[in-house]
């Protein structure tokens, strides 16, 4: 009887690390990764970038070019979208499916760390959430963007 080993992809120590911080603080995904380690390995091939956002806000806010877009919830309620993992794996179907590396990103990491919540819940291994968000979090005057957030971090966006 042969024993077959299973191939393993190791991970870029980002990763890892991103994995590893997850795990001690008993986050339900594989982890967080800040927007500049994000853009890194988006431009490095090491993952896929989903934007989570509205339509609207990815319209009128910016988005990152060439980022995919499955929305986690729509509209100006922001109704929860009940086709999100069903989207996001057709979505990442020919770069892995469940498997694939995929970071979330959304306006300030809270609804992309719910979606890589119920990604992860439906299987798919090795989802992240991008911490801080495409604008960050809301500062003492109630503005975001001043201290962190992708943006903030000067990385490549647009505007329809």
């Amino acid at each position: 009887m042969s024993v077959e080993v299973e191939d393993v992809i190791a991970l870029p120590p980002a990763l890892e690390q991103a994995r590893a911080q997850a795990i001690e603080k008993n986050w339900p995904y594989a982890g967080g990764v800040t927007p500049p380690v994000a853009w890194q390995l988006v431009q490095d091939g090491h993952a896929l970038l989903v934007d989570v956002r509205s339509g609207e806000e990815r319209k009128f806010v910016g988005h990152v070019p060439d980022s995919l877009h499955v929305a986690w919830a729509t509209g100006t309620a922001l109704t929860r979208n009940p086709r999100f993992v069903r989207e996001l794996e057709a979505k990442v179907a020919k770069d892995g499916g469940k498997e694939a590396v995929v970071l979330l990103l959304c306006r300030s990491g809270k609804r992309s760390a719910l979606a890589a919540e119920a990604a992860a819940k439906a299987g798919f291994t090795q989802v992240f959430n991008v911490l801080e968000g495409f604008e960050g979090g809301i500062d003492a005057r109630q503005h975001r963007g001043g201290s962190d957030g992708w943006r903030f971090h000067g990385l490549p966006w647009v505007q329809d």
